[in-house]
């Protein structure tokens, strides 16, 4: 019962962590013009002003010649993908691309390693508890 308390328990955190995280990566700099927003994770910059009391902010032109293109290279490779399937030829990933069982078995090796220091802690966090005298005052 310990050890899946502790698991829920660990397991809710990590979003609170990734919001933590999320909660550090802009900035916002006052400028003459209005607002200059760094993205302290890419180093991309967006240009904002303040209107009728809200901030809004538009890709700086490098950024947005990018983006065009990321769509333009998007467009193509979705209008490819509907003419394979209108000629009949299948979609999906050849054998070729998949893993090879060495390859899935070192994964699950991986993996298996991480669960049992996982639940190592845990049992850990559970003998700690079960030997620490209870705190009454």
């Amino acid at each position: 019962m310990a050890a899946s308390l502790m698991s829920v328990i660990a397991c809710s955190a990590l979003p609170a962590l990734a919001q933590d995280a999320d909660t550090n990566r802009f900035s916002l700099e006052k400028t003459d013009s209005g607002f200059v927003r760094l993205d302290r994770k890419t180093g991309a910059l967006t240009l904002c002003q303040e209107k009728d009391g809200t901030l809004t902010c538009r890709m700086a032109a490098d950024e947005r010649a990018a983006y065009e293109e990321e769509l333009d290279r998007l467009e193509k490779r979705v209008a490819a993908l509907e003419r394979k399937q209108g000629e009949g030829q299948p979609l999906a990933r050849s054998s070729e691309n998949l893993p090879s069982d060495e390859e899935v078995e070192r994964s699950i090796g991986i993996m298996e390693r991480f669960m049992r220091s996982f639940f190592g802690l845990v049992e850990e966090f559970k003998q700690q508890e079960e030997n620490s005298p209870p705190n009454k005052t």
